[in-house]
C-alpha cells in the first residue's frame, strides 16, 4: 500500500486547505466506520486522509431557541446523549442508533453516514423527514442545503473535492410534534438496511395533521422524499384512509433494485409497510 499522509486541522479554513492540497485524493475522516474499511479492502486508496475530529464545529451538538446544531463528526453516543435532541427528535437519534455495535457508535458520525452517500444509511431519512439541512464548507466559505440535495447517487454526492459538511442544522418544530425512523433488516441487528422509512410530523390542538415530511432509504439510487405521502397525511387526523393513501404514496416513489437482500416488488411493498407505522409511532409522539 503506497503510503498515506495523515492531517488533523483544527479549523475549518485549515481542512478545506488540506482537501485542497490534496488535489483530488483526499478523504475527511468524520468517524472512519466507512472509510477505513473500504480502504483496507482497497476500495479506495487516498492520498491523504483529513481527519475533521479536532475541528469544534464538527463535534458540538448545540441547542438553541430555534433549532438544533449538530456536528459532522458528533458520534451516535453523544447524539444519544444529548437530551435535548433525544427529547425532541427521538426518530434522529434512534436512526443513529441503528448504525453497528456499541463500539461502532463510539466513532460512527452522521456526517460520515450522509456522505458515505449509501441509499440505506440510517439517519438520513430522519434528518431529511425533520427538515434538515447542512453546512458545507469549501474554498469560496459555507454554503446551506437541504440534505436531501447532498446525496447524487450511490457514492456519489454534490460536494466538490475540496467541500465537507461541517454540521447539520435541524430547525425545532412547533408544539404536537413527533417524529420516527424504521428500518427492515434480514437480521435482528448490525445489518443493511432493506428499506428504511423516516416521518415528522405536526398536529394542532384537535388532533389534524398541520404539516408533514416522509422520506424512505434504501429504495432508489438516493434516499427519496415522498411528498404525495406527506400530502396523504396533512389535513387527516392520520386516520386509517390517510394512512392507506400514505402507504400507496410510499410504494409509489419507490425505484429500488433486485439484490440478495430484496426484490424490486418487496421492497415497494415494505417501503408501504414501513412509513404507515412509522407515521403511526410519530403520531403518538406528537399527542404525547
Amino acid at each position: 500500500m503506497p503510503s498515506i499522509d495523515y492531517v488533523a486541522p483544527t479549523s475549518v479554513n485549515d481542512a478545506v486547505a488540506a482537501l485542497a492540497a490534496a488535489s483530488g485524493n483526499g478523504r475527511v475522516l468524520a468517524g472512519g466506520t466507512d472509510l477505513l474499511v473500504q480502504m483496507r479492502t482497497g476500495q479506495i486508496t487516498p492520498q491523504t486522509i483529513i481527519d475533521i475530529k479536532r475541528i469544534a464545529e464538527t463535534r458540538e451538538i448545540a441547542e438553541s431557541d430555534k433549532a438544533f446544531v449538530i456536528g459532522a463528526a458528533a458520534t451516535g453516543v453523544e447524539m444519544s446523549a444529548h437530551n435535548g435532541l433525544k427529547t425532541t427528535f427521538p426518530g434522529i437519534v434512534e436512526a443513529m442508533d441503528l448504525i453497528g455495535s456499541q463500539q461502532i457508535q463510539g466513532r460512527a458520525s452522521p456526517g460520515g453516514n450522509l456522505c458515505n452517500a449509501s441509499p440505506a444509511a440510517d439517519c438520513v431519512p430522519a434528518l431529511i423527514a425533520a427538515g434538515a439541512t447542512c453546512t458545507i464548507a469549501g474554498p469560496n466559505g459555507t454554503r446551506d442545503i437541504p440534505v436531501e440535495d447532498v446525496v447524487t447517487g450511490p457514492g456519489q454526492t454534490c460536494l466538490s473535492q475540496d467541500e465537507f459538511v461541517v454540521s447539520f442544522t435541524v430547525p425545532k418544530p412547533p408544539p404536537r410534534t413527533g417524529d420516527a425512523y424504521l428500518r427492515l433488516i434480514p437480521r435482528t441487528e448490525m445489518d443493511i438496511a432493506v428499506v428504511g422509512a423516516g416521518v415528522c410530523l405536526t398536529l394542532d390542538d384537535a388532533g389534524v395533521c398541520q404539516a408533514a415530511r416522509v422520506a424512505l432509504g434504501a429504495v432508489a439510487p438516493t434516499q427519496v422524499l415522498v411528498a404525495d405521502g406527506a400530502a396523504a397525511l396533512i389535513g387527516s387526523t392520520i386516520d386509517e384512509t390517510a394512512l392507506n393513501t400514505l402507504a400507496a404514496a410510499a410504494s409509489a416513489a419507490c425505484n429500488p433494485i433486485d439484490d440478495k437482500r430484496g426484490t424490486v416488488d418487496y421492497r415497494k411493498k415494505v417501503a408501504g409497510v414501513l412509513a404507515t407505522r412509522a407515521a403511526q409511532k410519530a403520531l403518538e409522539r406528537a399527542k404525547a
